[in-house]
Order: C-alpha cells, then sequence, then structure tokens
C-alpha cells in the first residue's frame, strides 16, 4: 500500500526528518565524548519519535485500508500484518 493522503504523507516525512537530525545530533554526542547519560536521553527521544511516527503511519494505514473496496476481511488481514511487523 502507497501513502496517498499528502497530509499524512507530509507529516511522516517531517517527523523522519527530524528523528534523522536528532540520530546525526546523537552521533556528534559520541564523537564528543559526551555523558552517557546525556546520550541516553537523547536516543530515548529518538525511540519516542519513532513510535509516534510509527502510530501515524499506521492509523493512515488503517484509514486508507478503512476506506477502500476491499472486504472486510481483508482489511482485518492487512491491519494484522502491519500491527505484527511492531513487535
Amino acid at each position: 500500500m502507497k501513502l496517498d493522503n499528502s497530509s499524512a504523507k507530509a507529516d511522516l516525512l517531517r517527523r523522519v526528518r527530524r528523528i534523522e537530525g536528532q540520530a546525526r545530533g546523537i552521533a556528534k554526542m559520541i564523537e564528543e565524548d559526551r555523558d552517557c547519560s546525556d546520550v541516553l536521553q537523547q536516543l530515548a527521544a529518538v525511540r519516542s519519535a519513532a513510535h509516534k511516527a510509527t502510530v501515524a503511519l499506521v492509523r493512515a494505514y488503517a484509514t486508507e485500508c478503512m476506506v477502500s473496496d476491499s472486504p472486510p476481511e481483508e482489511i482485518a488481514e492487512a491491519l494484522s500484518v502491519a500491527l505484527s511487523r511492531l513487535a
């Protein structure tokens, strides 16, 4: 499935680019031998941001599946597969 909703796509791209910037910042912190607790805090922020991006994508995916012409069984299976990838 492709993400057809342009506002959902723009939101997801914004989130991913923010995560990318945070990851570069963490790499710089490691190179600069910053305190481990500071690095851990930033890693937790990236994990949280990635989780929120994942939730946003699953919501968009569910919304687009629900309005499709697919039978409910196919929609349920597609959502089940998508959610199983999160575990």
